[in-house]
């Protein structure tokens, strides 16, 4: 494989990746915890886009238990993210792992 060769392929790799992760960003992943009590909508860029939390959920005495069930969505919702993520740039770098990417 000679020099030119390598340099191209590196640039349309580099061209696809830069197109994978603008497609990543635009995703979004939802999770949704305790019964449907709580769903959250995170970004293929690992940004929350929303909570909803049902009326059912809000109880002024267990205020603990609606933190948890939040805390467990946003951490589902990302980790789902983060795997969609992964996924798709694997398929771009056929599994090499780039750092930064």
């Amino acid at each position: 494989m000679d020099m030119n060769q390598m340099m191209r392929q590196a640039r349309k790799m580099q061209a696809d990746l830069a197109r994978v992760q603008e497609e990543v960003n635009q995703l979004t992943c939802e999770a949704t915890v305790g019964g449907g009590a709580v769903k959250v909508v995170a970004g293929g860029d690992l940004e929350i886009k929303s909570i909803t939390i049902a009326p059912e959920a809000v109880d002024p005495q267990d205020v603990e238990m609606l933190q948890d069930l939040v805390t467990a969505a946003v951490n589902e919702a990302i980790r789902s993210a983060q795997e969609l993520a992964a996924a798709r740039m694997s398929a771009v770098t056929g599994g090499m792992n780039l750092p930064g990417f």
